[in-house]
């Protein structure tokens, strides 16, 4: 009989496209999917460690409706990895790849200690349409500017995504497993997690109805949609994204069909799964993209880095008297996540109007976005900054005042998240006060603030700035 294999499962919480889960299959033998709890999970930030704990347990219960089952460790993948390989008299252990250095110094390490007890180790693609290695410009070095890396990959084959298996072989006995609940993954969401709950589309088949719904009804306008932030125009994909309860090949796939029928959109959302894509290229290949200064001249711009700041406090709370920025920041409160075209002027307007280190607010997004991802977060935040690969020049500064007249003429978004001043505001603007901690004694009946900066203000500050750099 063939010995059992271990399937580390990690941000792939899905059955179909899963060619870890699906080679173990087609090993023989009893497949024993585990997940494990390690310094990389407790250090997650509060939103998306929840967000986490919720997609295991619906994963959890797929598998036992697959007559499997998911079993939890807690400790070291160096040595819980071997260990429970070992317990098992497993032959080998299969998982997908991740792409962040600390991932890849750990995946490193735990494929060496299996390979020393003889024990088979292989990890497989899936989180990545192009692995970032196989993306060279002409030169043989890596891309640092989107467009070009859109054009190098647009036409390149991508694998038809693998069905679900039909049966997961289980075990004879199947060994201990911690309790999820013991976990306590959100205990950091506090009320927080009942406000957000609603808005959360959790696991495989909700992630393969959104992305049907949206190729049937939306993508067509989708090149002009997805900066209406008032408007249900995108494909609220990112969350499943992030957790893998949706792989990208699924999307670029469904994406190309559309784009072969006809709807004008298509291509633009196939751009932006490549530049989720080119976020990741670049952390793989300048890993301090994620903690320094990619731009690495910027390290001797003057941001201020001191999180205690009155403005600071205002930008995260949604009182900074500029709508736009207060709007994005209360959905991001209420929802977990934030539409794109808000991600973009709440960073421009930390970065430039309130001149704050992007640092401050990589950190913010990282603990309370539920469709958290360390390449893009990292990447987006930089962009805006001015001090990342192929970003905003240094010299534009968003106007949120006339961004807001552009994109929300009729003030749709704003009047859904801003309560003070309406006679009758909407009831997400108002779950915004049940999410939020309660030592920021803050109202719907509060005041809306005057602007902490304003837009020509913040503008000529940061121009100002910029021109006397010393790079």
């Amino acid at each position: 009989m063939t010995s059992p294999t271990l399937v580390w499962i990690r941000r792939d919480l899905r059955l179909s496209d899963h060619a870890a889960l699906t080679a173990a299959v087609a090993r023989g033998g009893p497949v024993i999917p585990v997940f494990l709890r390690d310094a990389l999970v407790d250090g997650l930030g509060a939103a998306p460690k929840w967000r986490l704990g919720l997609g295991l347990g619906h994963f959890a219960e797929v598998l036992e409706g697959k007559g499997s089952r998911l079993i939890l460790r807690s400790g070291d993948a160096r040595a819980v990895i071997p260990a429970l390989a070992q317990e098992l008299g497993a032959g080998a252990v299969y998982w997908q790849r991740a792409y962040d250095p600390a991932s890849v110094e750990r995946d490193t390490d735990v494929k060496a200690a299996l390979k020393d007890l003889g024990i088979e180790a292989k990890s497989f693609a899936g989180h990545l349409m192009f692995e970032p290695w196989t993306v060279e410009t002409g030169q043989g070095t890596f891309y640092k500017v989107y467009t070009p890396f859109w054009k190098s990959v647009r036409d390149r084959s991508v694998e038809a995504p693998i069905a679900a298996p039909s049966a997961l072989p289980a075990p004879d006995t199947w060994p201990d497993s911690e309790v999820l609940e013991d976990w306590a993954l959100g205990a950091a969401m506090n009320r927080g997690a009942d406000v957000v709950r609603p808005f959360v589309q959790l696991g495989e088949q909700a992630a393969q109805a959104r992305l049907g719904a949206f190729m049937a009804s939306k993508v067509a306008r989708y090149d002009v949609t997805r900066d209406l932030p008032a408007v249900d125009g995108t494909s609220n994909l990112s969350e499943n994204l992030a957790l893998g309860e949706i792989s990208p090949a699924q999307c670029w796939h469904a994406g190309q069909r559309a784009m072969e029928e006809g709807k004008a959109g298509a291509e633009t959302f196939l751009k932006e799964l490549v530049w989720r894509e080119f976020a990741y290229h670049l952390m793989w290949h300048t890993p301090r993209i994620l903690t320094d200064n990619w731009r690495e001249e910027w390290a001797a711009f003057l941001w201020n880095e001191d999180e205690r700041k009155a403005e600071v406090k205002a930008w995260k709370q949604g009182r900074t008297g500029i709508r736009f920025v207060d709007a994005a920041m209360r959905e991001m409160y209420v929802t977990g996540r934030m539409h794109n075209r808000g991600r973009m002027i709440v960073a421009s307007y930390l970065t430039k109007h309130l001149m704050c280190h992007w640092k401050i607010g990589l950190r913010w997004f990282e603990d309370c976005l539920i469709d958290w991802d360390p390449a893009s977060n990292a990447m987006g935040w930089q962009w805006s900054a001015g001090s990342g690969p192929d970003a905003t020049p240094y010299f534009r500064v968003f106007n949120p005042v006339t961004q807001l007249d552009k994109f929300d003429k009729d003030r749709g978004y704003v009047s859904r998240w801003i309560a003070e001043g309406y006679r009758r505001p909407h009831d997400d603007a108002l779950k915004y006060f049940e999410a939020i901690p309660r030592r920021w004694k803050m109202t719907p009946d509060d005041v809306y603030p005057s602007p902490i900066v304003s837009p020509e203000e913040g503008r000529k500050r940061a121009l100002a700035a910029y021109e006397n750099r010393d790079f």
